[in-house]
């Protein structure tokens, strides 16, 4: 009996001990897919700002270039250079911030950055130029997740 007690303790202590372990793995994971989401968003969004500087789409000569949402990275803008107005096609999906409400549209996950606004004071406009977490806390690496 002495010796069950002594094995159902020292089983308590290793579960308690790898708790930690599978949460930081969790955060781990969460981390690495909103670095995935936060990549393919901005290379997205370069790629449609080539798209206007090259003028296969046309944007209104006040404009930074830039998308006005980032819905349209999805659903396409129409291509001037085909005759047949084929859109172009960005992101196949938009990824959602991992640490966002489930129940949210991917869109609203992020925050957006218009080309006017400054880095240290993000604000959205006309336009999406960046997008970045609205997530609360740090990173294991100890930055901000709206700094990523």
């Amino acid at each position: 009996m002495l010796e069950l007690v002594i094995v159902v303790a020292i089983l308590g202590i290793l579960a308690l001990s790898a708790i930690p372990l599978a949460e930081v793995s969790v955060q781990r994971a969460k981390e690495r897919e909103l670095r995935q989401g936060l990549r393919e968003i901005r290379a997205a969004l370069d790629a449609y700002k080539r798209a206007v500087d090259d003028g296969r789409i046309i944007a209104k000569a006040d404009a930074s270039g830039y998308p006005p949402s980032l819905g349209i990275l999805v659903e396409g803008a129409v291509d001037a250079k085909k005759s047949n107005r084929a859109p172009i096609h960005f992101l196949r999906r938009l990824p959602r911030d991992p640490f966002a409400d489930a129940e949210l549209p991917a869109e609203a996950t992020w925050g957006k950055r218009s080309y006017a606004s400054p880095y240290s004071r993000p604000a959205e406009g006309d336009d999406v130029y960046d997008v970045y977490s609205r997530a609360e806390g740090s990173g294991l690496n100890g930055i901000p997740y709206r700094r990523w």
